[in-house]
């Protein structure tokens, strides 16, 4: 499966917010001794290699732009509105789940019920789209908050991502 993440980075220039983007995303591949993958891989959207994934997939996005730029404001909605959507889509699940199945069907399984649990846990992974230039995953508007207020410019990155 693909999806598009994004990793907010401080930087001063965009060559640096780029290549910080990039260190990013080589953790969230395992790219490191001391990184689990959480993804196989990723794709810039600068990358004309590839006839599966970037932009032959998605289509047009910027490779880099300050968050409060147009370009910037967009991916940031983009990757806020899918993490929150993906949020609620599992903890409806999970509600739904707990009022409707017994203890065993739980256990079971029953509609990918823990499946959505353990969505909800989630410290990185599919069900979140926003990363730290560490490879923490946003999970709240809170964290998301804390980083756009940093020191220095703040910078989005998007990646097409396989797991």
């Amino acid at each position: 499966m693909h999806q598009v993440i994004y990793a907010l980075v401080e930087a001063s220039t965009e060559e640096t917010a780029l290549a910080c983007g990039k260190a990013a995303f080589d953790r969230l591949v395992g790219a490191g001794p001391d990184n689990a993958a959480i993804f196989d891989y990723y794709v810039l959207f600068d990358d004309e290699r590839s006839s599966v994934a970037g932009k032959s997939r998605w289509g047009e996005l910027p490779v880099v732009a300050p968050v409060d730029s147009d370009d910037g404001e967009k991916l940031l909605e983009r990757g806020w509105e899918a993490t929150r959507q993906e949020f609620e889509r599992n903890l409806e699940r999970v509600r739904t789940a707990v009022n409707e199945f017994s203890n065993d069907e739980l256990m079971h399984d029953k509609d990918l019920a823990r499946h959505a649990c353990y969505n909800l846990g989630a410290y990185r992974g599919p069900s979140l789209y926003l990363y730290t230039e560490f490879g923490d995953a946003i999970r709240n508007r809170e964290h998301l908050e804390h980083v756009l207020n940093a020191d220095e410019q703040v910078w989005i990155i998007p990646a097409d991502v396989h797991y």
